[in-house]
């Protein structure tokens, strides 16, 4: 209450109390998520709680420990999981990387993850940045929100790296807890799709991909430049043998040819060995199957995704990590 100039004392009301309250623009929200890498409802409540207060806002969020999220951003995280799942004839893989294995055991992080998977399925984001600007599963949170909040109660940096979506005739495989993941397309109807003796196929063929780690599908998806390349390599190295230095150019390029078998068995997934039979190619075993159920089955492409790879993993000194706690 206030007194007015006739004496009276005048008692505010709620209206006239909200009415005086400050105006937080989407501007102030923007720079004050830039500021702290808060969520964009956070950083709204902070400034209404700080009554527009900037400053008071950093300092409200930094006690709820929101603040903290955006420095940990720039923590290398090379942790985390690849994961995937299959909804009918779709399949969605993703890779969300922490900074401990510990972190990527949690139970918060691996429905996280799920979370984010089922956002994919449902919505089909064009990439990783369009993802973040969804709602995530089931909330009115978008991603971006979702992942600040995870990273300030997980308290490490978290990193959603990439993810993919395939449809079709497929199969998939996770190796050990989430270090692994591959998906495998098949062309092939129906029927002989819903078969066991496919289901078995495809996943051995998923197998074989998390293991020997192939470049390519087939001989078709090599590129031209990288054939030319392999065999520009084996030519040098016949001409380097003494007993092949007379024999002309156009005999050492067909040598070079006969021997890109060994280099299409390395790099090829329907070229190589099959793990479980190496008597025959991973297409021969494909064949066989089909051959089997009297149905046509091939063998259309794969995606496989390693955790971590590419990324530089921090190497700590634990003395030099000790004494900058103590700083």
């Amino acid at each position: 209450m206030i007194p007015d100039f006739s004496g009276k004392i005048h008692y505010i009301t709620d209206i006239e109390r909200n009415n005086k309250m400050a105006v937080i623009t989407a501007k102030a929200v923007a720079e004050l998520r830039a500021k702290t890498g808060c969520g964009m409802m956070e950083c709204k409540k902070a400034l209404t709680e700080a009554d527009g207060n900037f400053d008071e806002a950093i300092k409200l969020l930094r006690e709820k420990g929101l603040a903290t999220a955006a420095k940990k951003a720039d923590r290398i995280a090379a942790e985390g999981v690849v994961d995937i799942l299959r909804d009918g004839k779709t399949a969605a893989m993703i890779e969300v990387n922490a900074e401990t294995d510990f972190v990527a055991k949690n139970d918060s992080f691996i429905e996280f993850v799920k979370g984010l998977l089922r956002t994919i399925i449902a919505n089909r984001p064009a990439d990783v940045e369009a993802l973040k600007a969804m709602k995530f599963d089931g909330t009115d949170t978008t991603v971006a929100d979702t992942l600040v909040e995870k990273i300030a109660t997980i308290k490490e940096n978290i990193s959603i790296r990439r993810f993919l979506v395939v449809e079709g005739q497929l199969n998939s495989y996770i190796h050990g807890h989430g270090t692994t993941g591959v998906i495998v397309k098949f062309d092939t109807d129906d029927a002989t799709a819903a078969t066991p003796e496919f289901t078995e196929m495809s996943k051995n063929v998923a197998l074989q991909v998390a293991a020997m780690n192939c470049e390519f599908v087939n001989r078709d998806a090599v590129p031209a430049s990288r054939l030319e390349e392999e065999k520009g390599i084996i030519a040098t190295q016949i001409k380097n043998d003494p007993k092949n230095a007379s024999k002309p150019d156009a005999i050492i390029e067909k040598m070079a040819t006969g021997k890109l078998g060994k280099f299409y068995e390395q790099v090829c997934l329907a070229d190589q060995a099959y793990v479980k039979d190496d008597s025959m190619s991973v297409a021969k075993y494909v064949d066989s199957v089909a051959k089997e159920l009297g149905a046509k089955i091939t063998l259309v492409d794969f995606f496989r995704y390693e955790k971590g790879e590419g990324i530089q993993k921090r190497e700590d000194n634990f003395a030099e990590e000790i004494a900058n706690l103590v700083k």
